[in-house]
């Protein structure tokens, strides 16, 4: 049976952030997409290389992984979890989402 990936939404996402929560964004994008949009604040860690980031990153913390739509970071949240990173989470509908929800401002790809 394949288990659902833990996620949060855009909405909560801003929330969390707006109160002061600490939380630390995952950007698992590659460099030329990071150019075009971004969170600040967030920890750059392509796809490609997270297995050889884990270092970069505490199991204790509250992360909150990203993409452009969502599908990557579920294959890393999915994988962090594995690793035993159990507050790991999904940004459901990634940074083109948040573009569209939280900041219209925010150019989409």
């Amino acid at each position: 049976m394949f288990a659902a990936i833990p996620s949060i939404s855009v909405e909560e996402l801003k929330q969390s952030r707006d109160r002061g929560d600490a939380l630390v964004l995952v950007d698992v994008r590659e460099p030329q997409e990071t150019a075009i949009s971004d969170l600040p604040g967030s920890v750059k860690i392509p796809l490609g290389t997270l297995t050889k980031s884990l270092n970069r990153l505490d199991k204790a913390d509250d992360i909150v992984v990203y993409c452009r739509s969502g599908a990557r970071s579920g294959q890393a949240v999915q994988y962090l979890r594995q690793m035993g990173f159990t507050k790991a989470r999904n940004l459901a509908g990634g940074i083109n989402r948040w573009a569209e929800v939280v900041d219209p401002k925010m150019p989409r790809y």
